[in-house]
Order: structure tokens, then sequence, then C-alpha cells
């Protein structure tokens, strides 16, 4: 399962991209405002695919079709590392199947549903992006949309990828692996916590322990 990291911030990015823990980075219109500041958003887009060997998904910010297919051509044309990042509405998905056509890679975003997710499949979406956590937040279970988009591109031979979006602890990105999710996308606590085990804490305190006794170094 490929791991992308969701956020705007260089700093996390380097940090996790050094460390080789993530195999993308996911931004939207929201988190490059927090984090471009006073930068032109296309130089801070080129930082980030010069940070990190892999997918980054930039978002467009109109709503119309052919705007969008503008913007998402300028985006792709900065780096080869881009996917553009569209909204899952009719214009979206017009504008999908439009950037498709001339080879441009795509992220269908802010799916809900699996008969969203089998459209936006169709319109030739590269990744589709079905947001687990918004779903929990009005008493829907996320997983079992993953589960069911899993099913319905296993079903129809559609190679469109899940993207697991909007993943708000460990538990989610442990179920998205177990539904058939291809990528997770995290905010860096969540990355940084499925590391973290108290187990390991306390196994690597008692080898020090251990070690200390024994009063040799290496």
């Amino acid at each position: 399962m490929k791991i992308f990291l969701d956020t705007a911030d260089l700093s996390e990015i380097r940090r996790a991209a050094d460390a080789g823990l993530i195999d993308g980075v996911t931004t939207n219109p929201s988190l490059m405002a927090k984090s471009a500041g006073d930068a032109d958003p296309k130089d801070h887009f080129l930082e980030i695919c010069n940070t990190v060997d892999g997918p980054v998904s930039a978002e467009v910010v109109a709503l119309e079709k052919d705007q969008m297919v503008s913007e998402g051509k300028r985006l792709a044309a900065l780096h080869s590392n881009i996917v553009v990042k569209l909204p899952l509405t009719e214009d979206g998905l017009r504008a999908c199947r439009a950037l498709t056509a001339e080879g441009v890679k795509t992220n269908v975003t802010l799916c809900f549903s699996a008969s969203q997710a089998l459209l936006a499949a169709k319109a030739g979406a590269t990744y589709v992006s079905p947001f687990v956590g918004r779903l929990d937040d009005i008493s829907h279970h996320g997983m079992e949309v993953i589960g069911q988009i899993r099913q319905v591109y296993d079903n129809y031979g559609l190679e469109t990828e899940i993207l697991a979006a909007s993943i708000r602890h460990p538990i989610h990105m442990v179920e998205s692996m177990l539904q058939g999710a291809d990528c997770g996308t995290l905010p860096p606590k969540v990355l940084y916590q499925l590391i973290q085990h108290p187990l390991t804490d306390k196994g690597l305190a008692a080898f020090m322990a251990d070690w200390k006794k024994l009063g040799k170094e290496l």
C-alpha cells in the first residue's frame, strides 16, 4: 500500500521523505493556504515535487469544466510528478475525462460513495479519494465505502487506484489496508503514530538496560 503525506508543509515533507516513509504527497487549497504563505502556489508545488519522488496532488480551484482543464494543464506542466486534483462534480468529471485524454494524471476528490467512485473511474481518473473520516463524522462507516469501491473496481476490472483520504488515526490506516485500498493519505501526526507501539518502547528500554549492565562498547 502506498503512503502519501497529506500536507503542504515543506519541513514535514522533507522529514518524511528523508526517512523513506512516504510515496507521495497530497495537498488541497486549505493546506496550501496554511503552508504556502506569500509564496506563489506554483513555486510551492514545484518545491514539493523536488522534495518527494512520487505523485504530488495539486488541486484546481476553478468550478467550471473549461477553467478546470486550463488550470489542470498549467499545474501538470510544472513537473512530471503533478497529479491534478478535481472535485467529484459533473464539471469535475468532464474535466477529468478531458485531462486524461491528454495524458494528465488525475485525482478525483471529495468522493463519498461507491457510485461516485464508479463514475470517477469511468471518467478515467488515476486516483479516487474517498473521505473516510468525514463519513464517520456524520455517523456513516467510511471503511464500508472503501470496501464497496474495492469490490466494484475488482468486479469490472477498473484500474483507478483507491486513495483512502481523511484518515484521522492509525486504525483508519489499518482498516484501509485490510479493505484493499491502493493508497492512503494521512497527516504527519498520524504517520508518526504508525511507528509508535508501547511494547517497542518497553523492549528497547530493556535491551538498553541490559547492555548498560554489560559495561562494554560496540
